[in-house]
């Protein structure tokens, strides 16, 4: 170690473990040794959280499925699929212009051309809006002609609950089991036809009677009865003619449900004006 003046300096060939001064060459290239860290995640990396190469899903997939509509979700199967809402979410996937069209269809019924319409895309959407309008309807409409008969008497007029609970329990109770007690009966006769297209069937032929309530408002009598039985007529004649085609596969029988159809639809009529079409003092 050297001392000069007011400076200290150390000579570096004495001291041990000293690195030698490195001449500048003007201009120094760097290298770097090749990587993996262009390509990420690595292939052969695995996280304990994700435990793969693909990033994490969300905790909700609905708005992260894949294109085609399915998602990364098991799907339940077997019988215990048909108690989830996304069994029947098919069944509600229809256009406007679709409904429209089978609604002018059930106007229709001589053409009996509405099964081979819907036989590819049966839908739930007409026959509960149907029902759930017939029932507003019927409430709507009775309550309106009772409290106008009322008044023009001159009676007390008190508002019936019962009328709508009733309506409910007839049109959703009828466009429910009806369909499902005959796809039983088909079934038996070895002519099956598929459960969901006889609900859309019969929910659209019932789509008549909202008319028929409407002018049922007129105060006479026979113009009701008129009125019930042309609309019964018309919607036993759309159902019995849209399924006679395939009843007829039932062989001997097939003459005997098809009545049975027809008779069974004009008695939804009947019961309908002697409890909606009837004005009662």
């Amino acid at each position: 170690m050297m001392t000069g003046g007011s400076y200290t300096t150390i000579d570096t060939q004495k001291v041990s473990g000293s690195v030698p001064s490195v001449p500048d060459p003007g201009h120094t290239t760097v290298k770097f040794a090749e990587s993996n860290l262009q390509t990420f995640p690595p292939s052969a990396t695995q996280g304990k959280i994700s435990g793969g190469s693909n990033p994490p899903r969300d905790a909700d997939d609905t708005f992260s499925g894949n294109g085609n509509g399915s998602s990364d979700e098991p799907q339940s199967g077997g019988w215990l699929h048909k108690f989830t809402v996304g069994a029947y979410k098919p069944f509600f996937d229809v256009d406007t212009s679709d409904v429209v069209d089978r609604l002018k269809e059930s106007l229709f019924p001589f053409r009996g051309t509405f099964t081979e319409k819907t036989a590819d895309k049966p839908d739930l959407y007409g026959p509960f809006w149907i029902c759930t309008t017939l029932i507003f309807v019927a409430a709507s409409i009775g309550t309106f002609v009772t409290y106008v008969a009322h008044k023009w008497k001159k009676q007390e007029w008190n508002y019936d609950i019962n009328l709508v609970t009733w309506s409910a329990g007839v049109f959703y109770g009828y466009v429910t089991l009806v369909p499902l007690a005959l796809y039983v009966v088909l079934k038996y006769f070895s002519a099956p036809s598929g459960l969901v297209q006889l609900f859309c069937l019969y929910g659209y032929s019932l789509f008549i009677f909202i008319p028929a309530l409407c002018l049922s408002v007129v105060p006479v009598e026979i113009f009701r009865w008129v009125i019930a039985g042309v609309a019964g007529f018309m919607s036993a004649t759309f159902v019995a003619l849209n399924l006679k085609a395939h009843i007829n596969s039932a062989g001997e029988r097939s003459i005997l449900i098809i009545a049975s159809i027809f008779l069974l639809q004009l008695g939804l009529a009947v019961v309908l004006k002697l409890y909606l079409f009837t004005v009662t003092v």
